[in-house]
């Protein structure tokens, strides 16, 4: 199993077309024309899970890349997963896609037919292919209806950045008109995923929650694949949990009940594993950045395999609770949000502005009465209800300009009050580290002692940051 990065354009095209001149794109580079018959068997549930999360998996026959390809969504295009031919969708992938799929089966939904006329323009020196322009000629069959259609994709190489804007101008100028469909799949099957709703009191919350959900069903698959998409799964599940505790009362109860709670385990799972991994981030480079001499014993080796047991000890727990039935039932949940939008008919702009006010006005009380106190609880009492108080106005940003400016003021109280909870935990850590250590022969608790100090010092300091932004 390896991934590719894929990057690629779509045009349609009638039956007119001509395919203009393409051996002057790119200077002194060679063109190599070859015609390829592709079979391509896309896999489903029924319900069209997949696609609602704009995940493709297909059967490819017919070229160098037979074999299995699961095409996941990335920042600058979609990853492609390819594993060898086989009958039957591979269990790699299909244990990759549980969380997707929600459990359910996957079954054939379309072969789509293509006779590709290829054409890789490269440059001979490096023998790495720049741009590749492939017409096809396709044929699908889904569902007893048969369809047929002509179109043109360009599929940009590692090292090139964009489409030239000479090889654009060509088609265009030729009759090639850029494609709706991102997949030849979307052309002939629903993709469940559904339009934005529009800016509408409703529509921005359906929005909001909806773009919350992607990142979470995004953050299962890279969980499964084996990447660290934990700190972006758990903000997307506190910016849905905010979202049900400031507007829960514009949200269906009936849809609603019980799903906070839900969320609120799992997340508790995932912090588990990202406290780990900040903690032992933070502790390594602060005990780099001090002299040699102060550093007494094996302690790196302490911090390591302390802090490293206890992240794959918590990393454990989270594969366990992804194979559950709860697990299961809390994705089927929110994928049932995402299609039947959990939002009240009638919500007006007063009544939203009304509401992340009173988060506003609630997160200005705590955190007035942590840095009174002098409380770490309390503090981060403060810093949780900022949080609230910065994605409500998150949510109502398409409606009201000003809310940016609320978004940028409670990020402040966020990031200041991050840090001294860090430095907090961070504490806790070194000097049960530093216990063990000053109790163990051959160890010394000295330099612990020595990182505890700084934190402290580090959490004084975002306190005093925090009392002056308050004014």
């Amino acid at each position: 199993m390896h991934e590719v990065l894929e990057r690629e354009l779509k045009w349609e095209v009638d039956e007119e077309f001509v395919l203009p001149r393409l051996d002057d794109i790119v200077t002194g580079a060679d063109v190599r024309r070859t015609t390829v018959h592709l079979t391509s068997s896309y896999y489903d549930t029924a319900d069209g899970d997949l696609r609602a999360n704009g995940v493709l998996l297909r059967r490819r026959d017919g070229d160098e890349d037979t074999g299995w390809q699961l095409k996941v969504p990335a920042t600058e295009g979609r990853v492609e997963i390819r594993t060898t031919l086989s009958e039957t969708p591979p269990s790699e992938l299909t244990e990759m896609l549980t969380g997707m799929r929600l459990g359910k089966p996957l079954v054939n939904i379309a072969t789509i037919r293509t006779v590709r006329d290829r054409y890789r323009i490269s440059k001979p020196k490096h023998d790495r292919v720049c741009i590749e322009v492939d017409f096809d000629q396709v044929r699908a069959s889904v569902d007893q209806r048969l369809l047929a259609w002509r179109e043109i994709e360009v599929e940009l190489g590692p090292a090139t950045k964009s489409i030239p804007r000479e090889l654009a101008d060509r088609l265009a100028q030729s009759g090639a008109k850029p494609s709706p469909y991102p997949s030849k799949l979307a052309r002939v099957a629903d993709t469940g995923r559904p339009m934005r709703a529009g800016d509408t009191p409703a529509g921005a919350i359906a929005d909001y929650l909806g773009a919350q959900i992607d990142e979470i069903f995004a953050g299962d698959l890279g969980l499964r694949r084996g990447t660290d998409p934990i700190h972006d799964t758990r903000v997307a599940i506190r910016r849905l949990r905010s979202t049900l505790r400031v507007f829960g009362k514009l949200l269906e109860p009936d849809a609603i009940t019980g799903v906070e709670d839900e969320l609120k385990w799992f997340a508790a799972l995932l912090g588990e594993v990202r406290d780990r991994q900040v903690q032992r981030r933070r502790v390594r480079d602060a005990l780099s950045d001090l002299p040699t001499e102060l550093v007494v014993g094996p302690v790196a080796n302490r911090i390591n395999n302390d802090l490293q047991s206890d992240q794959l000890r918590a990393r454990r727990q989270v594969a366990e609770a992804m194979e559950s039935p709860r697990y299961l039932d809390l994705l089927a949940a929110l994928r049932q949000w995402r299609s039947e939008q959990p939002v009240v008919d009638e919500i007006s702009v007063k009544k939203l502005t009304k509401l992340a006010r009173k988060a506003e006005r609630k997160a200005d009380r705590r955190l007035a009465g942590g840095i009174e106190s002098g409380d770490d609880a309390l503090l981060h009492r403060g810093r949780k209800a900022a949080k609230r108080a910065r994605y409500a106005a998150e949510l109502r940003a398409p409606l009201d300009k000003s809310a940016k400016r609320t978004v940028k003021y409670y990020k402040q109280f966020q990031r200041l009050l991050g840090d001294h909870q860090d430095s907090a935990v961070a504490s806790e850590t070194l000097l049960r580290l530093g216990l063990v250590a000053g109790t163990t022969d051959g160890e010394n608790g000295f330099t612990f002692g020595m990182l505890y100090a700084q934190e402290q010092r580090a959490a004084a300091d975002a306190r005093r940051k925090v009392t002056e932004l308050l004014g």
